[in-house]
């Protein structure tokens, strides 16, 4: 997947143009809100225009992607709604993404030195919490001046991808529920300003924060911490619920597989977890069928 990352400018928009002929990107960031140069010039229209037009010609539907910033309900329906270090506090209609940094925008040997990056952790919550409201995450690794990850970076990186080869199922393909979660960190929620910029201004979550998704006719809940009892109770689960009418027949833990033995009353579903933790245990996504 090839993206490009543009800021506003009438050069950078005519260098666009030849780089998307020449090397026909996926996927066109706007560092703007609407399209770049408007309503003074419409080249970024055009520039969107030639990209979806290209892309519906040589592949026979759009799979071009385009994103802006601080949309309106029409734009959002052009453009993917991005998000800036931040995420929605509902389940949107239309996919959107979040675009945020293991530090800052750009290399810092200060954040290098206090050891302030972002902890796995961090963006695996983030990632569950957005993908639970029909968004995407996208993540970035500054770089050096030499264009390498310092060894901080790698080993986020590295646990990140421990968590996700074990738990991907929980992500990819998936869709929002009926509803996003539940627990206390939504009630403590941090509205949006500007662009974004709501990230980290609520609770963190914990293990009484549940995310959820689908795939097919699975429900994944992913529980946001390890429970310290080894009990989950999943309120939004319970017997009777309205967003879950039908007969619970299974609970595994996705990461290893393994069925957990469960019970269903009118308080919710209580999940009983297995006394070893799995690696990477940041969350912990359930696959209920």
């Amino acid at each position: 997947m090839m993206v490009l990352f543009i800021n506003s400018g009438i050069g950078a928009m005519a260098l666009l143009h030849q780089v998307n002929n020449k090397y026909n990107p996926d996927m066109i960031y706007f560092d703007d809100s609407q399209f770049p140069l408007w309503p003074v010039s419409d080249a970024g229209l055009r520039i969107a225009a030639h990209l979806y037009n290209k892309s519906i010609k040589e592949k026979g539907k759009l799979t071009a992607v385009i994103t802006g910033k601080i949309l309106d309900e029409e734009q959002r329906k052009a453009m993917v709604w991005d998000i800036e270090r931040g995420q929605s506090n509902i389940i949107e209609p239309l996919p959107w993404q979040t675009d945020t940094c293991l530090g800052d925008w750009h290399y810092d040997r200060g954040i290098y030195n206090r050891k302030g990056y972002k902890s796995a952790s961090k963006i695996i919550h983030t990632l569950v919490d957005v993908v639970s409201k029909n968004g995407n995450l996208m993540l970035n690794v500054p770089v050096r001046g030499d264009g390498s990850i310092d060894e901080l970076e790698c080993k986020i990186v590295e646990d990140i991808g421990v968590w996700m080869n074990a738990n991907s199922e929980s992500i990819y393909a998936t869709r929002p529920w009926k509803i996003f979660g539940e627990g206390p960190a939504q009630n403590k929620s941090a509205a949006l300003t500007a662009q974004g910029f709501n990230e980290g201004k609520g609770a963190p979550f914990g293990e009484r924060d549940i995310r959820f998704a689908v795939k097919d006719k699975v429900l994944f809940a992913t529980v946001m911490a390890w429970p310290a009892n080894g009990l989950v109770l999943i309120t939004s689960l319970k017997d009777g619920s309205t967003h879950y009418p039908e007969k619970i027949n299974s609970v595994q833990l996705v990461a290893t597989g393994q069925n957990l033995k469960f019970e269903r009353n009118t308080d919710g579903l209580k999940v009983y977890f297995p006394a070893e933790k799995p690696a990477a245990s940041y969350a912990n996504p359930l696959k209920i069928s």
